[in-house]
């Protein structure tokens, strides 16, 4: 509580003082749609939960990373009392706005929490105590917090307990639902914990890639999440995923015991998506730096901390946009080939992502191939797999083909029009006849895909110059969407502000000077959402922890340069970035004065500056930044760059 306080004290809050304002409508049902992954999950829990403790005057609560007040249920005579400090959906209880209470210390320290009677920063809330944990997505972000809060003198002992385990099922849920369609390893040391709720859980890929894991098995294991990309099945167990395989085909309740690679037993089962392959394949056996890249990947759900992707969150305003997003509705559903046309980066598979979650088949697979970054001589196989031996290299135990895998889902093919004209008749007859033919085999596998395709290309065109076929063009070209390019969109400050609040999470605040907002409304962005992405990016990065405004100085060099942006002289340096008036006074010389013979280049001058202020702050990095009004990240840049 101690460390709660002192944040309240920094943050200027007056204990005595607790405003109370009626609940915004608009904001509450605003909150509920960006967490609606987060509601959908937790309800059930929530409800289970409040079974467990009614005509206890208490009242069970869900609220979102950013302690807003989702959805409460409680006992009537508990919930007038708790009216009158504003517990109710629409409410922030962040520290900053309740001072130390269980739900925003919990989101603050990341951990559950007890906040007794007076513990309460504010002592309007003294009558209260809560018990609270926080709710972590599949890929460890915040995304909520659970609590129970009741009267100080109907405390019940147990109530920390049942809010850290009622988290706990929520967040399993949330990580079962992100890995739906990939096999799920659940393990544990004791083989009693394996089904329960201390149970550790990998999602694993096809390919034997480590794609998700939960808290409890990074522990296991002893590994960091950011570990988890470079990890393959076969460097953390002994026992080839292949065995596993069959054993879940055979016996699916079944245990299983292996080692980790340090020697730790544990006992394992698997389950979901490897459970119903139909032969035995030892995947896992060879190790990552073994396998080639493969540039085609199967998409799993949005990260839950996030907004669900889907058309409606695509629309920021701009008409051409939003005429796309009302013909994508429009034929949500009905077996209609979508054709996505527009520039590089324009954000044609986002738009085909926001399809798919959009529609009938949003739990089905998301299968995304790009036709242009795979070689000619692999890109059959990829796209309709292969029976094994079917080829020299192939594995023995044959691939099933990302057509195959899309099947109940969306098969997403990125640059279409490079695809040789060798395949496209081949995909044309899948088209027709709902049927994949793996190479080295007669056998055909009933497929039901939704074909969404995109291009920078004009395929028109390239039917006319015969560089693809025309009856293939009509198949794919069902309903043609044309996204407009960045330059040409009339929401580009709205856009920034959405991609800004998603790079810097919720609990930060940043924003753009007006001055850099004008350099991106006239800037052509050749590189379209992607490039302005990257560039937001690099910007948010290379803010210090204090600051909160993107300037010039923050974005990369070649944006800045690009923009129209000279090397800031000693006059911008001075003025534009706030440097004390008395630094020319001081140990270092000021630049010659405009009309000089030895004026010099901008870029001299500045380094002069630079290298001058060092020397009088004896080379202290710091102290030089502040002198010459620039953070520590961009004075660190120009160095290297000089």
């Amino acid at each position: 509580m101690l460390r709660s306080w002192e944040r309240c004290r920094q943050a200027g809050l007056d204990p005595t003082r607790l405003e109370c304002g009626e609940p915004n409508v608009r904001a509450v049902s605003e909150a509920r749609e960006r967490n609606r992954t987060l509601i959908s999950h937790a309800e059930p829990v929530l409800e289970h939960l409040f079974e467990q403790i009614r005509n206890s005057h208490s009242m069970v609560i869900l609220a979102d990373a950013r302690g807003m007040v989702l959805q409460t249920y409680g006992d009537p005579d508990f919930l007038s009392h708790a009216e009158q400090v504003s517990l109710h959906p629409g409410a922030s209880w962040h520290e900053f706005d309740r001072g130390t209470n269980a739900i925003g210390t919990a989101l603050a320290e990341r951990g559950a929490v007890n906040v007794f009677g007076s513990e309460h920063f504010y002592e309007g809330n003294a009558f209260l105590t809560c018990s609270a944990s926080p709710i972590q997505d599949a890929q460890g972000r915040l995304m909520g917090v659970l609590d129970i809060s009741s009267d100080y003198r109907a405390f019940q002992r147990h109530s920390l307990g049942l809010v850290k385990m009622s988290s706990r099922i929520i967040e399993k849920r949330l990580f079962e639902s992100e890995f739906a369609h990939q096999g799920l390893l659940s393990f544990h040391a004791r083989p009693d914990h394996v089904g329960s709720m201390c149970e550790a859980l990998l999602a694993i890929s096809p390919d034997g890639d480590i794609v998700g894991a939960d808290q409890s098995a990074l522990e296991l294991l002893g590994l960091r999440r950011e570990d988890l990309p470079r990890r393959h099945y076969s460097m953390l167990f002994d026992v080839p995923l292949g065995t596993l395989i069959d054993r879940a085909r055979r016996d699916p309740s079944s245990l299983i015991a292996i080692a980790g690679r340090n020697g730790e037993r544990f006992y394992a089962r698997l389950r979901g998506n490897f459970a119903s392959m139909p032969v035995s394949s030892p995947v896992g056996m060879e190790t990552r730096s073994e396998r080639p890249a493969r540039p085609a990947r199967v998409e799993a759900a949005e990260p839950a901390s996030q907004v669900r992707l889907t058309l409606h969150t695509l629309a920021t305003g701009d008409e051409r946009l939003q005429a796309a997003i009302d013909k994508g509705v429009r034929v949500l559903g009905r077996d209609i080939p979508i054709l996505i046309q527009g520039e590089s980066g324009a954000g044609k598979e986002m738009f085909a992502k926001a399809f798919h979650n959009s529609g009938p088949r949003a739990q089905g697979p998301f299968v995304a191939l790009n036709c242009a970054a795979i070689p000619e001589t692999l890109i059959e196989s990829e796209l309709f797999g292969y029976s094994g031996g079917a080829f020299t290299g192939a594995r023995k135990e044959g691939a099933v083909g990302k057509i195959q895998q899309a099947h109940g889902g969306t098969l997403f093919l990125d640059e279409i029009g490079d695809m040789p004209l060798s395949l496209q008749a081949r995909l044309l007859r899948v088209l027709q006849e709902r049927c994949v033919t793996p190479l080295g085999t007669n056998k055909s596998i009933p497929v039901d895909i939704t074909l969404v395709c995109a291009t920078h290309r004009r395929l028109k065109e390239e039917v006319a110059r015969g560089g693809f076929r025309e009856d293939l063009y009509y198949r794919l070209n069902g309903l043609c969407i044309n996204l407009p390019s960045l330059r040409e969109r009339s929401d580009i400050d709205r856009l920034i502000d959405k991609l800004m609040r998603e790079e810097a999470g919720p609990d930060r605040h940043v924003e753009v000077s007006h001055k850099v907002m004008q350099a991106f409304l006239s800037y052509r962005w050749p590189g379209n959402i992607r490039q302005l992405n990257n560039v937001i990016k690099v910007a948010i990065a290379l803010l210090d922890d204090d600051e909160q405004v993107i300037e010039t100085w923050h974005l990369p060099d070649d944006i800045f340069e690009e923009i129209g942006e000279t090397v800031p002289a000693m006059a911008s340096i001075m003025q534009g970035r706030g440097m004390p008036a008395g630094l020319a006074d001081g140990p270092v010389a000021a630049a010659p004065a405009a009309g000089t013979a030895n004026f010099g280049r901008l870029e001299e001058i500045e380094r002069d500056m630079i290298q001058r202020t060092l020397e009088a702050e004896n080379g202290n990095i710091s102290a030089a930044a502040r002198r010459l009004g620039i953070s520590r990240n961009t004075l660190y840049r120009k160095l290297g760059r000089f």
